[in-house]
């Protein structure tokens, strides 16, 4: 990577690393503090979906404040915004106002992503966008496991130092940004693919990103009142919630290598099954603090990847045209599940014990298996058009540079195989690059063909 790009970049990332440091740790705090307060699970799950409602509405919005203010600006305002609303829930204790400054705190956190993958999106051509997102998620996924590690340490200064803490790091990541020249990259109104169309298009990614918002905002927001009500420090609950964002960033790759050389759809069975496997061992194993530490390692890359191998996976059918609004309808629909997730699983939680986030961990899997395993027999995976691209966007800009060079290439060249003008009706078709296909072979090309075709060879 160039020391030019790097220059561009590191200001962004910077201010992003800063920032996720006190907001990796947040959503554990506020849980434990709401646990310790005799607040049931119903409470935490209501107070934990506010910051996902705050996250959507954002990511719809903010960036219609962006075009009339700019990126410095608004970035200011965002990271000040979540400074203001964690001081004050550092002030203050009462559930419903918790609830209304974490819907804020997500609404402005969100306008910090947005500025900060947009300006990472005009950093550079499209053929280093790769590169860029991996800086991106090491940024994001290094930032959260040192917040979960600092949980116990700012917790141990006395009750507000946690809020403090927070405050003063969202405050400090204004300043690498305010010190890059002022150019402000162009940005224009996302324009999402509708939920129905998406439907049409990859029933398959639409499920696959509705699960992955569910059972990742799960593990943020209840994981942590398991473990604090099992008998867990502070300290100790922190450090679990590190090893799984640890699990998620050191799995997504391997995970997603594995995708390319198979069906995607066996890869999201495989990763459906194997959640299922990680919580029934939680649920029915004599846990020792070391064996719970690696069935939790082992949960976080499974839950977190399951949306980008979704995200692939639909990519493999969706025209060069729609590959932009298409990542950013499916970020939506993640969204949604992330906001659903605590309101769902929560009094589940208080009818049938702690356990039951492990139950409807176990439950959620095994459906998504059920659905991909019946949507393989009904329609398999078409071959994949370009490598995996492992991706934790926030915004619809953030979707937008997971569309690298290599997978409009890959899209440019396998439109001819499938009219999905119905699915996609405003999104003009490429000309064929390899040729039309003989009017016997006018269905897509699926990893069983493959299969059988070197059978016979």
């Amino acid at each position: 990577m160039s020391r030019q790009l790097l220059a561009m970049a590191f200001a962004p990332l910077l201010g992003l690393f800063i920032l996720g440091i006190g907001n990796g740790f947040l959503a554990t705090l506020i849980t434990v503090r709401l646990d310790a307060a005799g607040e049931s699970a119903t409470v935490i799950g209501i107070v934990s979906s506010a910051y996902f409602i705050g996250l959507a509405l954002g990511a719809l919005f903010n960036d219609r404040l962006l075009l009339r203010i700019g990126h410095i600006r608004a970035y200011g305002s965002f990271a000040s915004l979540v400074a203001v609303t964690v001081l004050l829930q550092g002030l203050f204790f009462d559930p419903w106002a918790w609830f209304a400054l974490r819907l804020i705190g997500g609404w402005a956190t969100v306008g910090v992503y947005l500025v900060i993958e947009s300006w990472l999106l005009t950093a550079g051509e499209q053929k280093v966008r790769g590169r860029l997102l991996a800086l991106y998620m090491i940024s994001l996924y290094a930032a959260g496991v040192i917040g979960q590690l600092l949980l116990g340490v700012t917790n141990a200064m006395g009750g507000t130092a946690p809020f403090m803490v927070i405050g003063m790091l969202a405050s400090l990541s204004v300043l690498p940004m305010a010190m890059i020249p002022r150019v402000t990259p162009l940005i224009e109104h996302a324009e999402p693919l509708p939920p129905y169309r998406l439907i049409m298009l990859t029933p398959t990614g639409v499920l696959g990103s509705l699960g992955s918002g569910m059972v990742v905002a799960a593990a943020y927001t209840l994981l942590p009142l398991y473990l604090q009500r099992i008998g867990m420090s502070v300290n100790q609950v922190g450090q679990m919630m590190a090893l799984v964002v640890l699990g998620a960033m050191l799995l997504q790759y391997p995970i997603g290598r594995w995708s390319d050389r198979h069906d995607r759809q066996m890869v999201l069975i495989g990763i459906s099954g194997f959640c299922v496997l990680v919580s029934a061992a939680i649920l029915w194993l004599p846990l020792s603090t070391p064996l719970l530490a690696v069935l939790l390692f082992l949960l976080g890359g499974g839950v977190f990847a399951f949306y980008p191998v979704a995200v692939s996976h639909a990519a493999d059918r969706a025209p060069a045209g729609a590959l932009v609004r298409m990542s950013q309808g499916l970020l939506l629909i993640n969204s949604i599940g992330a906001t659903l997730s605590p309101l769902m699983i929560s009094p589940v939680m208080t009818a049938v014990g702690d356990a039951g986030l492990f139950w409807a961990f176990g439950g959620l899997s095994l459906f998504f298996l059920l659905f991909f395993a019946w949507r393989r027999s009904v329609r398999p995976a078409p071959m994949p058009v370009a490598p995996f691209t492992a991706t934790t966007p926030m915004t619809a800009a953030g979707a937008e540079l997971v569309v690298t060079e290599e997978l409009v290439q890959g899209a440019l060249e396998h439109e001819h195989l499938e009219d999905l003008s119905d699915a996609v009706p405003n999104v003009d078709v490429a000309e064929p690059v390899v040729g039309p296909p003989a009017e016997e072979e006018t269905r897509i090309a699926y990893y069983d063909d493959v299969e059988q075709l070197g059978t016979r060879k």
